[in-house]
């Protein structure tokens, strides 16, 4: 690292720092090493909290949840069917939401046809507030854009409702604190929606874990890779809010589709944590490429100022010394994978397509037969117990309605929430500690310690109890 950077880096630097700790930077009086080791403290620094911790939180029992949804675009629509398919023994939808009148009109259209008519709100910027003080509603669920998740999460909190939060669940590091001091200090679940650690093989994967068959992991690689660029210069967004984050920021932006059920593996927050991270973005070149073929009145045609390089690559090195590799990449053609690599003393796995190597079978992968003994072995029992159920309902091949009767069936039981907030904090810090260390030449970039110090306690994950 330089010991003296400009005064106009400098300046661009305390502004990075102020947008993503939500602060008014660094003083532009201590240039040079000095700010660069003040920035860095400040993203790794705990914040104090006011209220106790949530590890394991449990609630009463709530024998049907009444559920208000905030953003019925496409995800929030689909999410809004899943939670119908539980209606009416352990779910019901009370209230819908969304700024957009046509959209929370279509959804309640759809649900009426099924026997729900739940209280419509729309058409303000803040009618949300209005349904989510209403008192027959038991969990909030927010699907609307990533700027949003933080103020609804709060408020939601703050009027005695569980939360449930698309992903990431925050892309500053204050908003992250945020997310972690309000659930603790009203005592209320605060879960992030990642729908890919509930995939059929990343919960075989876990099981395998937990049942020994990789030995002691060692790394894990992990990515998001998605053409999207259609969908980013398309109108299917709100305000085309999605692409107007590649305007201003550099890092990974998504990181939590791969990196969750590696967090999982690697018993995150639960026995070890994320310690630090180094980022690296290529050049930007697809997306000014692509916007010179849409129409040119799109308002993103041939734009030539995004500010996010087409690849970002990060390592993060974990308290125990395992080692991650996380990618991410919605830009160029390639095909999608999120790699979900995981090495162990004793086994290999890897996806798309899924394979697996053990210590002792030789030197390649598995052949089918041997694959598929596995396979069956350590499946989850839950894709097994209700197969039928997830072929009827689907949601990216299952997994999303794995993921709402897991959140819904817990709250019906008063137990423990499979993902809490601390993962929703760690996992989505990951975007703005992967800005700074591109800023600054991908340097190591320290994360916070959202449990403060509670990490080191072994625990296991609720989806592995009693199976």
């Amino acid at each position: 690292m330089k010991k003296e950077i400009s005064r106009r880096s400098f300046i661009k630097l305390s502004a990075l720092t102020g947008t993503l700790l939500g602060t008014t930077g660094l003083s532009c009086t201590r240039e040079g090493k000095t700010g660069i080791e003040e920035l860095l403290e400040k993203v790794s620094q705990n914040v104090p909290g006011t209220g106790k911790s949530v590890i394991g939180l449990t609630v009463p029992p709530i024998p049907q949840v009444k559920v208000g949804i905030i953003g019925l675009g496409n995800r929030g629509t689909t999410m809004a069917h899943q939670v119908h398919a539980l209606f009416p023994h352990k779910a019901k939808i009370t209230a819908i939401c969304d700024i957009r009148n046509e959209k929370a009109e279509k959804t309640f259209e759809l649900l009426k046809e099924n026997g729900q008519e739940p209280v419509v709100y729309a058409g303000a910027e803040d009618s949300w507030k209005e349904m989510v003080e209403r008192d027959n509603i038991d969990l909030v669920m927010i699907f609307t854009d990533w700027n949003n998740h933080v103020p609804m999460s709060v408020y939601s909190m703050k009027q005695g409702k569980h939360v449930a939060v698309e992903v990431p669940a925050a892309y500053t590091i204050e908003g992250c604190w945020k997310l972690v001091n309000t659930a603790e200090e009203t005592q209320k679940n605060c879960m992030m929606l990642e729908n890919v650690c509930y995939g059929s093989e990343e919960l075989w994967i876990l099981n395998m874990v937990k049942n020994k068959v990789f030995g002691t992991l060692t790394y894990a690689e992990a990515a998001y890779i998605h053409n999207l660029r259609e969908l980013l210069f398309g109108n299917s967004d709100y305000n085309n809010w999605r692409i107007r984050h590649y305007l201003k920021r550099n890092g990974n932006l998504y990181p939590t589709h791969g990196l969750g059920p590696v967090a999982q593996y690697m018993d995150i927050e639960r026995g070890d944590r994320f310690e630090y991270l180094v980022s690296m973005s290529s050049l930007q070149a697809s997306l000014t490429e692509y916007s010179k073929t849409v129409e040119p009145d799109n308002e993103f045609y041939s734009r030539s100022d995004f500010k996010n390089g087409d690849l970002n690559t990060s390592l993060t090195k974990t308290a125990k010394g395992r080692m991650i590799t996380l990618k991410h990449d919605l830009v160029t053609p390639r095909p999608y994978t999120r790699v979900n690599a995981l090495a162990g003393t004793k086994a290999y796995h890897e996806g798309y397509p899924s394979r697996l190597s053990l210590y002792d079978k030789g030197h390649s992968w598995l052949n089918e037969k041997l694959f598929q003994e596995y396979r069956e072995k350590y499946q989850h029992p839950i894709w097994e117990t209700m197969r039928k159920e997830i072929e009827k309902h689907g949601g990216h091949g299952g997994m999303d309605f794995v993921l709402i009767y897991r959140l819904i069936d817990n709250l019906n039981k008063g137990l423990p929430l499979d993902m809490d907030v601390y993962d929703a904090a760690s996992w989505s810090v990951v975007g703005p500690l992967t800005e700074i260390s591109v800023e600054l030449g991908s340097v190591p970039v320290k994360f916070p310690d959202f449990t403060r110090g509670q990490w080191k306690e072994k625990r296991v994950l609720e989806i592995l109890k009693n199976i």
